[in-house]
């Protein structure tokens, strides 16, 4: 199969390229490199998907993204350095490619971030993802996961979040970007016959995660000896998900709409496991065997209390079954850290 992967190089994406190539399929990655975060980590995170299965050297400098390119060009992997927002440079890539299925991980993330920059937000993870569908019509292209977030569910009270939950009220631009993008996908769905599954990520961990999120921040702010932002009184809780999790679902996700038709599901994917800020930290000191200093700050605006996946529907529809707990996820994280030193 030959699978186009918007994302590819970034964290879960650069995971899931991985799995694909492993596996024998093709795969067209799609990423505009975004200073979101220090880009040499995607160029790390490309060269450490492929290299494992694809025979190639790179000799270009750090930053030469074209140079990194051109070097990890095969007939089983492609590279393109795009920006969703441009439709234009899209059709090119479409036109160039019998692409199977689209996987649709690319997006601006981040809640605190989008609360300063709600426009560009709207750009990316609405407008850009409007542009892969409209493609996905023009070239009749019928299989689609994306990735949606658990930040839909907001502040809600009711535990576990289930995909039937009235989700009508985020508390973040970045969350309402998502919850859009999961209406406008049953649009397409509904008039162009696109089998859709939309995927509710719970807060992903492991090798290769971005170095803003808090278990990689806390991580290297532990190993450095300088004080680790805590904020609130560390009651807050999220339901961690490893990354091998997290990509055992997509392609289960994947291999359902291979095998159906009239399909549009919305899924959570999580751990059903939940742990609070105190234990995340006390789990990543225990692992690093260093004892953490907080800088304690109050809760920001955007961040929500707990979250907590139902899984019933992930398991039942599409086979998901999580195994990695936490403890030994961030065992398997920070062994990572230390041998990347990063």
């Amino acid at each position: 199969m030959n699978y186009l992967v918007t994302g590819g190089s970034g964290f879960i994406g650069s995971h899931l390229v991985e799995h694909l190539i492993k596996n024998g399929h093709s795969v067209i990655n799609i990423d505009n490199f975004d200073d979101f975060y220090d880009y040499k980590t995607k160029i790390r995170n490309t060269l450490e998907s492929v290299s494992k299965t694809l025979e190639f050297s790179f000799h270009g400098k750090e930053h030469d993204i074209q140079k990194l390119i051109f070097e990890t060009s095969t007939k089983k992997y492609q590279l393109y350095y795009q920006d969703i927002r441009d439709k234009k440079g899209l059709q090119m890539i479409f036109a160039k490619h019998k692409i199977n299925a689209v996987i649709h991980l690319a997006a601006l993330a981040g809640v605190r971030p989008s609360i300063e920059k709600p426009l560009e937000y709207e750009e990316v993870n609405i407008k850009g993802t409007m542009n892969l569908w409209e493609l996905c019509k023009e070239f009749k292209i019928k299989k689609f996961v994306c990735a949606s977030s658990s930040s839909v569910y907001g502040n809600s009270s009711k535990i576990p979040f289930e995909e039937t939950d009235n989700v009508d009220r985020p508390i973040s631009p970045y969350a309402a970007t998502k919850k859009c993008g999961e209406i406008l996908g049953h649009v397409y769905h509904h008039l162009y016959g696109i089998d859709m599954i939309q995927l509710r990520f719970f807060t992903v961990y492991g090798p290769r995660q971005r170095p803003d999120l808090a278990i990689h921040k806390f991580t290297k702010l532990i190993s450095e000896n300088k004080k680790v932002p805590f904020y609130g009184d560390g009651s807050t809780a999220r339901d961690y998900t490893y990354i091998d999790d997290i990509i055992d679902g997509i392609i289960k996700s994947i291999h359902y709409l291979e095998k159906h038709r009239h399909v549009y599901e919305i899924i959570n994917l999580g751990e059903n496991e939940v742990i609070n800020l105190d234990q995340m930290l006390s789990t990543i000191e225990e692992n690093l065997d260093k004892k953490s200093e907080k800088n304690l700050l109050p809760m920001q605006p955007g961040d929500v209390q707990k979250t907590n996946a139902g899984i019933g529907k992930a398991k039942s529809l599409i086979g998901y079954q999580p195994k990695t707990r936490f403890q030994n996820g961030i065992k398997k994280f920070v062994e990572w850290f230390l041998r990347n030193g990063t």
